[in-house]
């Protein structure tokens, strides 16, 4: 029954996906497009009250719009929840967020992270969660999307990257908005929470008073997962029933935030006009997602030793930390989608994964590229394809070629910076903490499972996933800065690597293609992309694998 339940899961992504992907490869077209009638009007308002140019721009010009618009809505958002205590919207008195841990706030949900140090039913007003919380996880999906099909276009030589802007505007008008407003009607209907009335206040049968928190809850819901966002509104996270109420809810969040996700190596395959090369990415993807799910699920359903040897009885898995309304395939398939799409959001506890269990959804977010966030995750395994390509090519003695386009060493010294820059800022700040007693003193289990923990909140911060092992102390000085700076570091340098990469590409002259041509589109490609994933992924973490999550296996075996 666990594997009809993850079978019939998959199969609907991927039948969902193909049209999904027709979809998008409309939606950013540069040709004018059946949608234009219908959201041309409203984008055209939206343009000419904000005095946007709707030229196209120059790779610089598109990476200066980028950042100079995240800049601004980091200062607004930083300023809304620093003085959320005295600004309207907050029928339930709560207080203005310390400055550390609301630059830690803004930083996480421009970044698409969505990393949470604080319980989002008593740290944030409902203005925060609204003018902050639900904006950004409209804008930054939106930025990632832009992103990854101005790298699409260069890569398939449009006539140009695009405009930032006009590329933000439809991800959100066309794609993002439409979605958020279905699933979130859907989610009412399971008896998600909607309102602007403040804290229910009730008396319990025997007679005490409760606080049930409230608000706002099926918007933020439905863009969590649709943006691949991840940020609850609860501190349970879509482990809370006003988030996840019952199974039918838990199927249809893996589907939202695996969308977007499944869809755009197809789009990229249609833009490319060879579905075969979409398909390959996908299959490359899926292959992984495959392997990581099967560890997860395998382990939890064996249970736990450790607890076995003390006596709780272990028949029905490890259910330390999981609902029972979902069960181990349900939390296990969650937990898998969610650090694959770089989401974020959970519907059971991670922290009480047993340790291989625990170490798969880790091994997703360092090689964050098994399918990703809307729109980064698609860019990582293309800059894995041009750099397996590039090996390739060093092989056999010829200029490597990919999708017509000849790969040289100003492509490759930026995708280079960007796949080396991701174990850096997780590796180093990981041996910071664990080395001086400003990190150290968060851990909850010191040991194995400690480094764990430690090594997770930075690998979900440098890719912007925001799920953390919650056994770790975070909301401190140390960690707020920390996993701020990571946050922004993984993020902003990464896009811009890929933006010159776009425009290097797109100024290049095709390459006919000819009888030496190494095709990209079939099996042997497949297998050498994944080669080139797990070779590195492998090289670069396997020491701290070893030291976190496989030293703890071997010790409650």
């Amino acid at each position: 029954m666990d594997f009809l339940q993850i079978g019939v899961v998959l199969a609907l992504v991927v039948i969902l996906a193909i049209p999904m992907a027709k979809y998008l490869t409309n939606v950013y077209s540069l040709e004018i497009t059946k949608q234009d009638s219908m959201f041309g009007k409203i984008e055209r308002v939206i343009f000419k009250l904000s005095g946007i140019d709707t030229n196209d721009m120059r790779w610089q010009q598109y990476a200066k719009a980028l950042l100079l618009s995240n800049l601004v809505m980091f200062i607004i958002s930083y300023i809304i929840i620093r003085f959320q205590g005295v600004l309207p919207g907050n029928p339930s008195k709560i207080d203005s967020m310390e400055p550390l841990l609301a630059f830690n706030t803004a930083a996480s949900f421009l970044t698409n992270t969505n990393l949470q140090h604080y319980s989002g039913e008593s740290g944030l007003s409902y203005l925060s969660q609204m003018a902050v919380i639900i904006f950004l996880m409209f804008t930054t999906p939106a930025t990632g999307l832009s992103l990854c099909l101005a790298f699409f276009r260069g890569l398939t030589n449009q006539r140009s990257i695009g405009n930032f802007y006009v590329d933000l505007i439809r991800s959100i008008t066309r794609v993002l908005l439409p979605l958020s407003i279905l699933i979130g009607l859907v989610l009412v209907s399971q008896g998600v929470p909607q309102t602007l009335n403040p804290t229910a206040i009730a008396t319990t049968l025997e007679g005490a008073t409760q606080n049930i928190a409230r608000g706002p809850v099926a918007a933020l819901e439905s863009i969590k997962h649709i943006g691949t966002n991840g940020g609850g509104f609860f501190g349970g996270n879509s482990a809370h029933p006003f988030e996840n109420p019952n199974g039918f809810t838990n199927v249809l969040e893996i589907l939202s935030m695996f969308l977007i996700p499944a869809a755009l190596p197809l789009t990229f395959g249609y833009m490319a006009r060879n579905k075969k090369q979409g398909w390959i990415l996908f299959s490359a993807m899926g292959l992984m997602l495959l392997v990581f799910l099967s560890i997860t699920y395998i382990n939890e359903k064996n249970g736990n030793p450790a607890l076995e040897k003390i006596g709780l009885s272990q028949e029905n898995g490890s259910m330390e930390g999981k609902e029972v309304r979902f069960g181990i395939a349900q939390s296990a398939l969650f937990t898998s989608v969610t650090t694959a799409a770089t989401t974020g959001s959970v519907n059971n506890m991670h922290d009480t994964l047993t340790p291989l269990g625990g170490m798969a959804p880790l091994a997703m977010m360092m090689l964050n590229c098994v399918f990703g966030g809307d729109g980064v995750g698609t860019v990582n395994i293309l800059m894995y394809s041009v750099m397996a390509v590039f090996l390739a090519g060093l092989m056999v003695g010829r200029t490597p070629e990919f999708l017509g386009k000849k790969i040289e060493g100003k492509e490759m010294k930026l995708i280079a910076i960007a796949i080396l820059l991701h174990p850096l800022i997780i590796l180093v700040p990981s041996a910071i903490a664990l080395a001086t007693q400003l990190g150290s003193s968060a851990i909850s289990n010191p040991g194995f499972h400690g480094i764990s923990q430690v090594v997770y909140e930075f690998t979900s911060s440098a890719a912007n996933n925001g799920s953390g092992f919650e056994g770790l102390g975070d909301n401190t000085p140390f960690w707020n800065i920390s996993t701020g700076l990571v946050m922004l570091f993984g993020r902003y340098f990464s896009m811009i690597a890929m933006i010159a990469v776009a425009g290097s590409l797109l100024a290049k002259k095709r390459v006919p293609e000819t009888i030496g041509t190494f095709k990209t589109d079939n099996s042997t490609f497949l297998v050498i992309l994944l080669a080139t994933v797990l070779i590195i992924g492998a090289l670069t973490f396997f020491p701290v694998i070893a030291l976190g999550p496989v030293a703890e296996w071997l010790t409650i075996r």
